[in-house]
């Protein structure tokens, strides 16, 4: 057992999808995995092992912001063993080119957090960025299954409610997709432990547009998301 994740050595797979929401973690692993049981029920951030077209896989929920994703994709890598993750989460997109429900491969993750200024320093602003060859599989994925996923840099805040909203749009100009609080804090941690590691997500809202999706679809659909994040995880 972990300090966070009552599972024992063995309980969790190589790979691992990490959706921040652990109903949606609930969700994936009735939905797609195969003989799934749960190992993880501390702090009610439920985690799953079963296997997906004969790999074993397991979900683990991460929470909401860095500081959460941090300890579970920590913990994860270093006492369990897991070599490659991918987060499976929703997005607000800052582009007028994006839709909802369309599906984003992050390349790479801005924040406005100090936690990566901290690591080094105060000096250093890390670049954080994907593992490329699960990035390469999630674009094959796709396009095998169809689905016009876009790929580019997102936007990792530190904060859910932003007092400057004005700066969207700047990040807009700069090429920036879309919002979001996790990916920073995961690329970050698994280049330090040499784990890969990819976001894809959803988009759940439209920043701009004002648009957005329900709660009951946010916990329990996208699935076109899952399966290209599964199909690259198992590839």
């Amino acid at each position: 057992m972990s300090t966070h994740i009552g599972a024992e050595r063995g309980q969790i797979a190589e790979r691992v999808l990490l959706p921040g929401d652990p109903l949606r973690a609930k969700w994936i692993a009735e939905k797609y995995l195969d003989d799934a049981t749960c190992y993880n029920t501390v702090r009610n951030m439920l985690g799953f092992t079963g296997s997906y077209r004969g790999t074993p896989v397991s979900v683990q929920g991460s929470g909401m912001g860095m500081p959460s994703c941090s300890i579970y994709t920590h913990e994860l890598i270093t006492e369990y063993g897991v070599t490659s993750l991918i987060r499976v989460g929703t997005c607000g997109a800052l582009v007028d080119s994006l839709d909802l429900r369309d599906v984003i491969a992050a390349s790479g993750a801005s924040t406005d957090s100090a936690m990566n200024r901290l690591r080094f320093g105060g000096v250093i602003d890390y670049a954080p960025v994907a593992d490329f060859s699960l990035l390469r599989a999630a674009v094959d994925a796709a396009a095998q299954r169809g689905t016009d996923m876009k790929v580019g840099p997102i936007f990792a805040a530190d904060a859910f409610y932003n007092d400057h909203p004005e700066l969207y749009d700047r990040l807009a100009e700069y090429g920036v997709l879309a919002v979001e609080m996790e990916t920073a804090a995961l690329y970050t941690i698994a280049s330090k432990f040499r784990a890969r590691a990819l976001t894809v997500l959803t988009v759940s809202d439209h920043i701009r547009a004002g648009t957005h999706t329900s709660a009951h679809e946010r916990e329990q659909t996208f699935g076109a998301m899952v399966e290209i994040a599964l199909d690259a995880i198992t590839a």
